[in-house]
């Protein structure tokens, strides 16, 4: 089984090597005083490019950083000088948290060696390790669009699976946002779960130090939740970043072809003709 997740020493000893591209996709949650961009240029890994997920979007739908075209996505990375061949590692500087997001997005898109920094930027600093302030100047690559529908689901595709009961949904949101206990974050979004849904908060995923849990952890973690991890699984949070975190973890376990709902809660959450229910199922 291979690891979605690389060390911090792992990396350390191959930032010189050509076919191992680094990507800073440090994001911060709406309100927040905090641009992920800034934070990139205050301090990143040295030759890191920085991968904005509200920028390299859909600009069609008013939906927050959702996946673009193919075509806009290869030549946004394109831009950021990412090939197909290279050996990716995303980080963010949370320690893991946003970086998800752009693994599977990259996933999704037809990129095949795609890992996470565990402990993200957070650990590399702490044990003293390089950093630089100056943005990376990477050169242009040509990329064909390419695409992986099997990781990807949409609103339609959502509703189908809840109504067969084929796939089992899981959300990354923490648990009184699930139960329609707090408000969400975003205004104008009802509170609750979509029916048949089940809760893993990606907070219980992590270490304090801002690690992924291993394996038998991270298993438990699910199984509590009433997964049955043999069967098909798609992801949702609040705007689908979370829900990636979820995706990354049960990979770890294997499950590397789990779904995430692009849209997820606000859309779901956002629209008056899709259901809701709150408290625990």
């Amino acid at each position: 089984m291979k690891d979605p997740l690389v060390s911090t020493a792992w990396l350390a000893e191959r930032l010189d090597d050509p076919a191992v591209q680094v990507v800073d996709a440090t994001w911060f949650m709406p309100g927040e005083a905090r641009v992920g961009r800034d934070a990139y240029a205050a301090a990143h890994i040295p030759g890191a490019v920085f991968f904005d997920i509200d920028q390299i979007a859909d600009r069609e739908t008013d939906l927050p950083h959702m996946l673009p075209a193919p075509q806009d996505f290869a030549a946004a990375a394109g831009e950021l000088g990412l090939n197909r061949e290279a050996t990716v590692v995303v980080y963010d500087g949370l320690g893991i948290f946003s970086a998800p997001r752009v693994w599977w997005s990259l996933r999704a898109m037809g990129f095949p060696k795609v890992f996470v920094l565990d402990g993200g930027l957070a650990r590399w600093r702490a044990e003293g390790r390089a950093l630089e302030e100056t943005p990376a100047q990477p050169s242009t690559t040509h990329l064909q669009a390419a695409f992986v529908p099997g990781l990807v689901r949409g609103l339609d595709a959502v509703r189908g699976v809840l109504e067969r009961g084929d796939a089992q949904v899981i959300d990354a949101r923490a648990a009184p946002r699930f139960r329609g206990e707090a408000p969400e974050p975003r205004a104008g979004l009802r509170s609750g779960h979509m029916p048949g849904a089940c809760n893993v908060p990606w907070s219980v995923l992590l270490n304090s130090d801002g690690t992924m849990r291993a394996a038998p952890e991270i298993r438990a973690a699910f199984e509590d939740a009433g997964v049955d991890l043999a069967k098909p699984i798609v992801t949702t949070c609040g705007s689908g970043v979370s829900a990636a975190l979820l995706a990354l973890a049960l990979a770890r376990l294997g499950r590397e072809d789990v779904a995430v709902y692009d849209g997820s809660w606000t859309e779901w959450g956002g629209r008056a003709d899709t259901p809701v229910v709150t408290g625990a199922d």
